[in-house]
C-alpha cells in the first residue's frame, strides 16, 4: 500500500486459502476483477482467527470486507467423510493443516465485526453459497440456520458472483447504503418478517409449487349442493330458543346481472403480463423452525429450491428464521462468452505469492499447467454441489482466449516442460454444449439434461471441442495436451469422433471416469446413467486405443454408502469389480454436503426427485459408522484389512459361499497375515472344512495365499486389453502395482505351514 501510495483500501478480501494469483482460485479472480474496475483491493490470506488483530492488518476498508472460506468448504476441507480431521490441506503452503477454522465464513465475519464495528460485510464463495438457506449439517448432524443469521453479514453473494460484485461495489462507491441494495440477482439478505420490495409483489406458498402430501379436492363453487339439515342440526345446533339457520329453508336467490368490460389482449401482451407477475412473485419456503423438526417438509423445501434454480424462470424465495426472513433473489444470469474471456484474460501473475518462498502448495502444483475452459454442469448428480453453486447452464470461453492462456503458461509459468495437464472444468466434454432452443432453456424445469435420458433438445455436438484440442496441440512449444477433468461418457458416446480424438491424442495411459455405481437402485438416486453407457464407452475406448497402438486404461471412481444403497447393491458392485479385474486404489464414501439433493435423502429418508409426502418413497441410507465402513470395504475387497468386516457382512447376508480361496470367491477364508486367523480344526460359518483339492468356502491348510495359475494373467486396471486371447502365459503385474500402489510386505508364513505348490488354484 505504501509503494502504491494508498492511504486505504476500497475493499479488503479475506480468504482461508493461501494466495495464488491464478484464475482457478476465486480470490485472485475476484481481486483482479475489482482491480480492473478501478478499485483498490487488499487481500488477507489465512489470518489468525483467534483474535481480531490480524483483520486490522490493512486498516479499515472504505467500502466493505469480502469474506470467503476459500476454494473449498471449510468443513469438507478439514474433515473426511468419517468426520476425522484431515492430516493436510491442499490449499496451504506445504500442505500444513489447521490453517483455517471450522465454518470459516462465520468466524471471519465475526472477527471483522470486532476489528471495525459498523463496516459492511459481504460473504461469498462455495461455503456461503451452499448455506444460504436452512440446511442439514453433516458434521453436527442437525439442521442449521442460514449462514446469514450466524455471520450477521449484510449481504451474501452466491453462484457466479462477477456481475453482482461489480454492480454492488460501484453502487456503494456512489454512496448507496448496502442495506438498501436489494435488487441484485444472485444475492441473499435478511429482512423483517413479511417484507416485500413493493406493493406489486405477491407471495406463493411453496406448496403451490410442489404439494407435499395428499392433495385435498377443492369444492366446485359453481356446483349447487343440497344442504344436509340433519347434519347441521346435530353439529351446529344452537342454545334453546335460538334460530338455527341450518334448519331454515333457504329463500330463492334472484340473480343480479353484472356487466363486465371485456378487453381483448394480444398474445404478446398476455405473455408480458404473465412474465411481469411471475417476476414479482416470491416463493415462501417452510420456515427454519419447521424444516429443522419435520423431515418431510425439509425434503419438500429442498425439492422446491431445486425446481427454482433455472435463471430463466426462477423466482425469488424467502424463508423465515424466527422473527426475520432470509430473502433470496433469483440466481445470476450466466456470463456471456466475451464476459468469460474478460474474466480469464486479466493480468494474473500465475504464481503463488512470493511470501511463500519455495514452499509447495499442493493445489497449485496440481493445476499450474491446466486451463479452465468452461463452468457449470447440466448433469445434475444429486451428490454434487456444482449445480447449486455454478448452475446447469454451461458458460464457455472462446477458443482464442483459451489458446492465449496456453501461451501464457508456456511463457510465464516456471517449470513448464511442454505438457498441459488439463483442458476442462467441472466436466471435460461439456464445452459449448447447450439447449438447441434458448426459449426452451429459459422455461425448462428439469433437474438434469441427461437423466433419465439425454434430452432431445440438448446439443451433443463435440466438433467445437475437437477443434479446440487440435489447435491447442498445434501451439509451438506444446508437446502434449492431457485431459484430466471427469468425462461425461454417456454424452461422449454420441460423438465417436470425439472419443477417437481423445483416446488417440489426449490420454496419458490412464483416463478418469466415474460410473459411481453399477446397480440401478443406487444410480437412480444419484441421477447417473446405467452401467450400459459405461460398457458402450469402454468398448470405444478399447477399440480406439488398439487402433492407436497404445495400452491405455480407465480409472473408475465409485461411491460407497450413497443414499439408497443397500448391502446387496455394494456386494453386486464388488462382484462386478472382481469380474472385470478392477482393484481400486482410492475410493470415497458419500459425504453429505449442504443443500445437495443426496444430502436431503440422507437426512430425511425421502426422495426429493419425486413429490414428497408422508407416505412417499423411503430412501434407505447407510448412517451408522459400521455400515458405512462395510460399504467402503466392498469397494476394496482385495485389501486384507477389509476381510474380517466383509466376512461378517457376507455371513449375515447369507452369502458365506463367497468366502474361500477359489476363483468364484470374493474374499479368502483367512490369511496368515491376519492376527485373528481361526483354528484350522474349526469350521467357518460359510460351510464345511475344505477338501484336499483346496478351499471353496472353508479354512485352507496352506499358510500362504494360493499361487496364481500359470496361464492366468494378473488383474489389469480395467481388464480391457488383457481380456483378449494371447499366447503369452507369463503372469503380469497389475497396472496399479506399477503406478500408484506400493506392494505390501510379504506376510511371514505361519509356523509349521508349507507353501502351496505353484500352479495350484
Amino acid at each position: 500500500m505504501a509503494a502504491l501510495g494508498w492511504d486505504e483500501c476500497d475493499v479488503i478480501l479475506v480468504t482461508g486459502d493461501a494466495y495464488i494469483d491464478h484464475p482457478s482460485f476465486g480470490m485472485a479472480l475476484v481481486g483482479r476483477l475489482l482491480e480492473a474496475q478501478g478499485f483498490r483491493v487488499g487481500i488477507i490470506s489465512q489470518p489468525d482467527w483467534t483474535s481480531a488483530e490480524a483483520f486490522r492488518a490493512l486498516g479499515k476498508p472504505r467500502l466493505y470486507y469480502g469474506i470467503t472460506a476459500g476454494n473449498m468448504d471449510s468443513m469438507v476441507n478439514r474433515y473426511t467423510a468419517d468426520r476425522k480431521i484431515r492430516s493436510d490441506d491442499a490449499y496451504t503452503a506445504n500442505g500444513e493443516p489447521n490453517k483455517r477454522p471450522d465454518r470459516a465464513v462465520t468466524v471471519y465475519a465475526q472477527r471483522v465485526r470486532e476489528a471495525y464495528p459498523g463496516t459492511p460485510v459481504v460473504i461469498g464463495s462455495i461455503e456461503a453459497s451452499l448455506r444460504r438457506i436452512a440446511h442439514f449439517d453433516y458434521w453436527s448432524d442437525k439442521v442449521r440456520r442460514s449462514v446469514l443469521t450466524d455471520s450477521k453479514a449484510d449481504l451474501l453473494i452466491f453462484g457466479n458472483a462477477e456481475r453482482a460484485l461489480v454492480d454492488l461495489t460501484h453502487r456503494m462507491a456512489a454512496g448507496e447504503d448496502i442495506k438498501s441494495i436489494r435488487d441484485l440477482r444472485g444475492t441473499a439478505f435478511m429482512v423483517p418478517a413479511g417484507w416485500l420490495p413493493d406493493q406489486d409483489w405477491g407471495v406463493h406458498n411453496s406448496t403451490r409449487v410442489d404439494v407435499p402430501g395428499k392433495v385435498d379436492t377443492h369444492p366446485d363453487p359453481y356446483m349447487m349442493v343440497q344442504q344436509n339439515t340433519a347434519s347441521c342440526a346435530t353439529e351446529n345446533g344452537g342454545a334453546k330458543g335460538e334460530v338455527d339457520e341450518g334448519m331454515v329453508e333457504p329463500k330463492p336467490v334472484v340473480p343480479v346481472e353484472v356487466v363486465k368490460t371485456i378487453r381483448i389482449m394480444s398474445r404478446e401482451e398476455r405473455q408480458a403480463m404473465a412474465k411481469e407477475k411471475h417476476n414479482k412473485t416470491v416463493v415462501r419456503l417452510p420456515s427454519y423452525e419447521t424444516v429443522s423438526t419435520d423431515p418431510v417438509m425439509y425434503a419438500h423445501a429442498s425439492r422446491v429450491f431445486h425446481l427454482e434454480s433455472n435463471p430463466g424462470n426462477a423466482r425469488a424465495m424467502v424463508q423465515a428464521h424466527g422473527e426475520r426472513d432470509v430473502w433470496l433473489n433469483p440466481p445470476p444470469l450466466p456470463l456471456r462468452m466475451d464476459e468469460m474471456d474478460g474474466v480469464y484474460d486479466m493480468n494474473y501473475a500465475r504464481a503463488p505469492h512470493p511470501s511463500y518462498g519455495k514452499a509447495k502448495i499442493p493445489a497449485w502444483e496440481m493445476i499450474r499447467f491446466s486451463v479452465n475452459i468452461m463452468r457449470g454442469c447440466f448433469g445434475g448428480c444429486t451428490f454434487c454441489s456444482i449445480t447449486e453453486h455454478e448452475g446447469r447452464i454451461i458458460q464457455s470461453r472462446s477458443e482464442p482466449s483459451i489458446l492465449r492462456e496456453i501461451e501464457h503458461i508456456r511463457d510465464k509459468t516456471k517449470g513448464f516442460t511442454g505438457t498441459i495437464s488439463d483442458l476442462g472444468g467441472p466436466t471435460a466434454n461439456m464445452y459449448r454444449l447447450a439447449c438447441k432452443d434458448p426459449k426452451i432453456e429459459q422455461s425448462c424445469r428439469r433437474l438434469s439434461c441427461v437423466y433419465p435420458s439425454i434430452c432431445v433438445n440438448l446439443g451433443t455436438d463435440h466438433s467445437k471441442l475437437i477443434s479446440l484440442y487440435r489447435k491447442a496441440r498445434a501451439i509451438p512449444g506444446v508437446k502434449k495436451i492431457l485431459i484430466s477433468s471427469g468425462l461425461r461418457y454417456d454424452i461422449a458416446v454420441r460423438s465417436p469422433e470425439y472419443v477417437k480424438e481423445l483416446v488417440t491424442h489426449h490420454v496419458g495411459g490412464l483416463l478418469k471416469i466415474a460410473p459411481e455405481h453399477t446397480e440401478e437402485n443406487t444410480l437412480s438416486k444419484m441421477m447417473k446413467p446405467g452401467i450400459g453407457a459405461y460398457d458402450e464407452f469402454k468398448e470405444m475406448f478399447d477399440r480406439f486405443s488398439l487402433e492407436a497402438g497404445k495400452k491405455q486404461y480407465l480409472i473408475p471412481y465409485f461411491i460407497a454408502a450413497h443414499p439408497g444403497t443397500t448391502d446387496l447393491d455394494m456386494l453386486n458392485l464388488a462382484l462386478w469389480l472382481k469380474k472385470n479385474n478392477f482393484k481400486l486404489d482410492q475410493v470415497q464414501t458419500f459425504m453429505p454436503t449442504p443443500m445437495a439433493m443426496a444430502t436431503t435423502m440422507y437426512h430425511t429418508r425421502k426422495n426429493p426427485l419425486r413429490k414428497v409426502s408422508e407416505d412417499s418413497e423411503v430412501v434407505e441410507t447407510a448412517r451408522s459408522g459400521k455400515i458405512r465402513r462395510t460399504h467402503k470395504a466392498f469397494l476394496r475387497y482385495q485389501d486384507p484389512e477389509n476381510w474380517p468386516i466383509l466376512r461378517e457382512a457376507l455371513v449375515a447376508m447369507g452369502r458365506g459361499d463367497l468366502i474361500g480361496n477359489g476363483d468364484k470367491h470374493l474374499i479368502p477364508s483367512w490369511s496368515a497375515g491376519e492376527g485373528n486367523a481361526p483354528d484350522p480344526s474349526r469350521r467357518t460359518p460359510s460351510g464345511p472344512a475344505p477338501s484336499a483339492k483346496g478351499a471353496r468356502s472353508g479354512i485352507v491348510a496352506s499358510a500362504q495365499p494360493p499361487a496364481r495359475h500359470q496361464g492366468q494373467r494378473a488383474n489389469a486396471l480395467t481388464g480391457s486389453l488383457t481380456a483378449r486371447q494371447s499366447l503369452d502365459t507369463k503372469p503380469r503385474a497389475s497396472i496399479l502395482d506399477t503406478i500408484k500402489v506400493k506392494k505390501p510386505a510379504a506376510a511371514a508364513p505361519a509356523k509349521g505351514a508349507k507353501p502351496a505348490p505353484r500352479g495350484r488354484k
